[in-house]
């Protein structure tokens, strides 16, 4: 079956896995196969007033809904194309009184759509809403007691005036948020935002090696009368070739674990058993868990108590992350490198763990010059444990490349970046932000090489001087977030 705007794409019966989307035609690397604006998306609780809730972008200055004191927006365009889906959310929240919980707000959202368009198929979406797996037949105790408060809360937030909709239904919108819920991410695609449904993406299977991965595009909301003017949407697009009747899947967790923790991870947040080919023959499982071969291989035992003190440390250190203390956080990380050097080998998941986390806090301390040795270690692991043009390992490589370019290490960070910029290209395509920026940057780079190429001595002489005449900007401040995940889990 396939609907207006999804030509290229067909849902099927997938074996094993029930529905699944299939190519109906050849796709190549960075295609994109479709795109799908939101059918119901809201803002993170905790960042209502510093993201639009249109485009879900970051922005310094936003301008407050004057009635329901609660939306913000980039400005009055934004405003206006939200007023279709905030127009009873905006009266409703004046009623109560105060804005309920994203999930809430992310229902009531639905159920709105729902009442205006009916509960069938939307115009371009493959399936329904009602058709869509909630899976609260599978809830343990602890999730049906948190689905009893949101339908409670719900109910409460709920104005008398709208449709009125059955306690099973509702549970069944709060189980496809639960386990179909996608994370939006800002502009620049470093930090989740925000939460949404998209009913086509939803029926893409998972594969820990996917042929595809999903990107988050805010739009251009800048020019709403002109051509250029797109609105938010995720894309699915080719991360390899893709013939015709081939399964579209996608990656639902980070492939930077062994099979067996990923599979633990699928079952407990969406209900399955992976049986991909990666998880079966447990392909890179060796990889990740690599220890020093030769005349020192470690014992068993001494393997064992390394693994456990690098989950200590990794707990101490998202603890002080947490607290800002990043000074404690480098102690921890060399305190941890230095028993694990002896020990685990240079792909094992632990270290590549520290390596991370080590090289991105000594950059935000400007230590640039152990951050990119640490930097380095991590992409040289990373590169042989990841698809070649995985989303993660793209942006890893971008920041291990801007490490090198702030240490001065001017042909390592160069090269790097050209690396990043090919893989981003791919996942995230020429338009998104991401591109954009590490295009000025690769012609920053090449130029500066050139420089060094031709002189070194006078390329060092001038980066000085332009050092003491300006400040060197500071690197972001480090996250305690991972990368935004694929499907937004309620914590």
């Amino acid at each position: 079956m396939t609907r207006g705007g999804m030509e290229s794409v067909e849902v099927f019966t997938s074996e094993g896995k029930g529905r699944g989307l299939k190519a109906q035609k050849e796709f190549l690397p960075g295609d994109v196969i479709f795109a799908e604006p939101a059918y119901a998306a809201v803002v993170f609780d905790s960042l209502t007033h510093v993201v639009c809730h249109t485009c879900f972008k970051r922005q310094e200055r936003l301008h407050r809904c004057g009635q329901c004191k609660f939306a913000y927006y980039c400005d009055r365009t934004c405003q206006r194309a939200a007023w279709l889906n905030h127009k009873n959310e905006c009266s409703a929240i004046k009623r109560h009184g105060k804005a309920p919980t994203e999930n809430i707000r992310l229902a009531a959202r639905i159920m709105w759509k729902m009442e205006r368009e009916g509960s069938g198929l939307s115009e371009g979406c493959l399936v329904s809403i009602d058709d869509l797996q909630n899976h609260v037949e599978n809830f343990g105790e602890e999730e049906k007691k948190d689905l009893r408060v949101d339908v409670e809360s719900f109910l409460e937030f709920w104005p008398p005036q709208s449709q009125q909709f059955g306690m099973q239904y509702i549970s069944h919108i709060f189980g496809v948020i639960n386990c179909n819920a996608f994370t939006l991410s800002d502009q620049r695609g470093l930090q989740a935002v925000g939460v949404g449904i998209f009913p086509n993406l939803c029926q893409a299977n998972h594969d820990c090696w996917p042929n595809c991965t999903v990107i988050f595009n805010n739009g251009n909301h800048e020019a709403v009368r002109s051509m250029f003017h797109t609105q938010m949407r995720i894309e699915l697009r080719a991360l390899s070739k893709i013939s015709p009747g081939d399964e579209l899947t996608v990656s639902y967790v980070d492939f930077l674990n062994v099979s067996e923790e990923r599979r633990r991870q699928l079952k407990k947040q969406y209900y399955f058993d992976c049986t991909c080919e990666h998880c079966k023959k447990q392909i890179k499982d060796d990889l990740m868990l690599a220890v020093k071969e030769g005349d020192n291989k470690p014992s068993a035992e001494t393997v064992k108590e390394v693994i456990q003190f690098s989950k200590d440390t990794l707990e101490k250190i998202n603890k002080a992350r947490l607290e800002g203390v990043y000074h404690e956080v480098v102690k921890l990380c060399r305190d941890c490198l230095k028993k694990q050097e002896p020990v685990l080998g240079d792909t094992n998941l632990y270290l590549l763990r520290i390596l991370s986390i080590a090289s991105e806090v000594l950059s935000y301390l400007q230590m640039f010059e152990e951050a990119a040795d640490y930097a380095k270690r991590m992409v040289d692991g990373y590169m042989k444990i990841y698809h070649p043009n995985n989303a993660q390992l793209g942006m890893a490589v971008m920041r291990a490349g801007v490490t090198h370019w702030h240490a001065g290490l001017i042909e390592a960070g160069h090269g790097m970046i050209c690396k990043a910029y090919a893989i981003l290209l791919i996942t995230h395509g020429p338009s998104h932000p991401i591109t954009k920026d590490l295009e000025v940057m690769r012609v920053q780079t090449e130029m500066e090489l050139r420089m060094f190429q031709q002189n070194e001595f006078m390329y060092y002489k001038m980066r000085e001087a332009a050092l003491k005449n300006q400040k060197i900007q500071v690197m972001p401040e480090p996250s305690n977030e991972t990368a935004p995940s694929l499907f937004h889990k309620k914590e």
